[in-house]
C-alpha cells in the first residue's frame, strides 16, 4: 500500500477503494478487462477484507481466461463471506472450466442452498454432471481402445471445461493413437505455449513423432517429459518402446542386407510384438517381413503381411507393390492388376505403368488355354521336350485307346486329345508360339484355332496313315504298334 494511504482513516480507505471498484466496473462494462483488473487490484490493496472486490476481480480474470487465478480470488471471496453467492458461483465455474466437476458441483449446491431457485446454478450443476458422465464414458472407451469415443467425450466435456489441460491431453493422446497426428500436435503445442514444462504435452508431442517413425526426435521429447516429471509412466514406457523398436528394426535390416533371411524374418517378427499402437512403423515392419518372406518363398505369408501393412496404412505404396509382385509370382493376376491399378492411380510413373501393363497381359494370357500345362511342360521347354510331351499325351488320350470306355469317358478323352493337338500345333510352330507367348490373339493373321484337325496332326506326327494301330491285350488294356 502507498505510504500516504496509511495516513487515511478506515472510512477514507473504504471510500477510495469504492472509487477504484467503480472505475473497475466501468472498464469491465467496456470489456477492457486488463484495466478493470488493475483497478480491482487497487481496491483490494485498499480493503483486502472485502469479499466483493475479490469476486469482481475473479470475474475479470475469468474473462481473461486466467481461471486458476480467478479460482484463488473466488475462494478468497467465500472465505471472507461464506454467504457470498456470486463468489460460490464463480468458484464453481472456475472449477468447471478447469475440469474439476466434483468440486464445481459442491459449489453449485452451495449456491442453491443460498438461493434454491438460482437458474444459473441449476444449469451449471447439470453441466458438471454431464462432464462427470463424459469422463466415465471416456475411461471405459480408453480401456476398450475405442479412441474415437474418447475424443468425442472430451470434445463434449471441453465445451464446459475449456481450460482443462487434462481433457485436452487425453484427447490429443487418442488423436495420436488414431493416427491423426497434426491435430494431436496442435493440441499439445497450444498447451506448451502456455506451459513449456507441461510433461503430458511433451509426452504427446513425442508420441506423435514416435508414431510418425521419427524415433530419435521422439526419444528427445520423452526424455524431456521425464525430466519434468520423473514418475511419468507413459513417457517412460514410450521411451523404452521407441528405443527397443529402433534397435530391433535395425537388427532385422542388417540381417537382410547380409542375406540372412531367416534371422531377418525372426527379428522383424519380434519387432512387431513391441508396440501394437505404432501403426506406421508396424506397417513398415510387415512390409519388410513380406520382402523377406518372398525371398524365402513364403508367398502366402508375404501376401498376408502386405495386407496387414496396407490395413495399417492405406497409402503405403511399397506394400501394394510388394503384394502385387507376390500375386504375380502365385499367378493371381486379377489381384495383381487391382494392386498395380491402385499404385498407378496414386503415382503415375512410367515404371508403374509398365508393371500394370505387364500384369494385365499376364491376366489376359491366363484366361486362355494354358498350352504348356496341357502338354505338361515348363514355359521354357525346348522343341524336343515339347515333341516328347505331345507324343506321350497324344497316345494317352487317343480316342481309339478308349473305344471300350463309357460314352462319357470317351467324350472327355476326345476333348483332351483335341486340346493336346491344339497345344502342339501352337507350341511346335515358332510363329504361333511367339504370338502365344507375347499374349497376342492367335486368330489374328488367319490363325483360326477352330479349323485344325487333331487326327491330322497326330497322323502327321506319327508318320501318316497306317503308321500305327492300337491293339487290345485284355479288358481295359491297350498297346500301340507301328506298321
Amino acid at each position: 500500500m502507498d505510504p500516504d494511504m496509511e495516513l487515511l482513516s478506515d472510512e477514507e480507505l473504504e471510500r477510495e477503494a469504492e472509487g477504484f471498484k467503480e472505475l473497475g466496473n466501468a472498464f469491465y462494462i467496456k470489456k477492457d478487462y486488463a484495466e478493470a483488473f488493475n483497478y480491482y487490484t487497487k481496491a483490494i490493496d485498499m480493503c483486502p477484507k472485502n469479499a466483493s472486490y475479490y469476486g469482481n476481480r475473479a470475474a475479470t480474470l475469468m474473462m481473461l481466461c486466467r481461471y486458476r487465478e480467478a479460482l484463488e480470488d473466488s475462494q478468497q471471496a467465500v472465505r471472507l463471506d461464506n454467504t457470498f453467492m456470486k463468489g460460490h458461483l464463480r468458484e464453481g465455474k472456475c472449477h468447471l472450466s478447469l475440469g474439476n466437476a466434483m468440486a464445481a458441483s459442491r459449489c453449485f449446491l452451495k449456491v442453491l442452498e443460498l438461493e434454491p431457485e438460482n437458474s444459473q446454478a441449476q444449469q451449471e450443476l447439470k453441466n458438471a454432471e454431464s462432464i462427470l458422465e463424459y469422463e466415465r464414458m471416456a475411461e471405459i472407451g480408453f480401456e476398450k481402445r475405442d479412441f474415437r469415443m474418447v475424443v468425442f467425450c472430451m470434445d463434449r466435456a471441453l465445451e464446459s471445461a475449456s481450460a482443462c489441460h487434462r481433457f485436452k491431453i487425453l484427447k490429443a493422446e487418442c488423436l495420436a493413437l488414431l493416427g491423426r497426428y497434426p491435430e494431436a500436435q496442435s493440441v499439445a503445442s497450444d498447451i506448451l505455449r502456455m506451459d513449456s514444462t507441461n510433461a503430458d504435452a511433451l509426452y504427446v508431442r513425442g508420441l506423435c513423432l514416435y508414431y510418425e517413425d521419427c524415433i530419435d526426435k521422439a526419444v528427445q521429447f520423452f526424455v524431456q517429459a521425464l525430466r519434468m516429471a520423473p514418475d511419468h509412466d507413459k513417457a517412460r514406457l514410450a521411451c523404452r518402446n521407441a528405443k527397443a523398436l529402433k534397435a530391433k528394426k535395425e537388427e532385422g535390416n542388417k540381417a537382410f542386407k547380409e542375406g540372412n533371411f531367416e534371422a531377418a524374418y525372426e527379428l522383424y517378427s519380434e519387432a512387431l510384438t513391441i508396440d501394437p499402437n505404432n501403426i506406421k512403423t508396424n506397417a513398415k515392419l510387415y512390409c519388410n517381413r513380406a520382402t523377406v518372406g518372398s525371398k524365402l518363398r513364403k508367398l502366402e505369408q508375404a501376401i498376408e503381411d502386405c495386407t496387414k501393412a496396407i490395413k495399417l496404412d492405406e497409402t503405403y505404396i511399397k506394400a501394394y507393390l510388394r503384394r502385387a509382385q507376390c500375386y504375380m509370382d502365385t499367378e493371381l493376376y486379377e489381384e495383381a492388376v487391382r494392386d498395380y491399378e491402385k499404385v498407378y492411380q496414386t503415382e503415375k510413373t512410367k515404371e508403374h505403368k509398365h508393371l500394370l501393363k505387364n500384369a494385365q497381359l499376364e491376366l489376359k494370357k491366363s484366361k486362355r488355354k494354358d498350352y504348356y500345362k496341357v502338354l505338361g511342360v515348363d514355359k521354357n521347354a525346348t522343341e524336343d521336350e515339347i515333341k516328347k510331351a505331345y507324343r506321350k499325351r497324344a497316345l494317352l488320350h487317343h480316342p481309339d485307346r478308349h473305344s471300350g470306355a463309357s460314352a462319357e469317358l470317351q467324350k472327355e478323352e476326345e476333348k483332351k486329345f483335341k486340346e493336346v493337338g491344339e497345344a502342339f500345333s501352337v507350341l511346335s510352330d515358332p510363329k504361333k508360339k511367339s504370338r502365344y507367348d507375347s499374349g497376342q490373339d492367335l486368330e489374328d493373321d488367319g490363325m483360326n484355332m477352330g479349323d485344325f484337325d487333331a487326327n491330322n496332326i497326330f497322323k502327321a506326327f506319327f508318320g501318316g496313315p497306317g503308321g500305327f494301330s492300337f491293339e487290345a491285350s485284355g479288358p481295359g488294356n491297350f498297346f500301340f504298334q507301328f506298321g
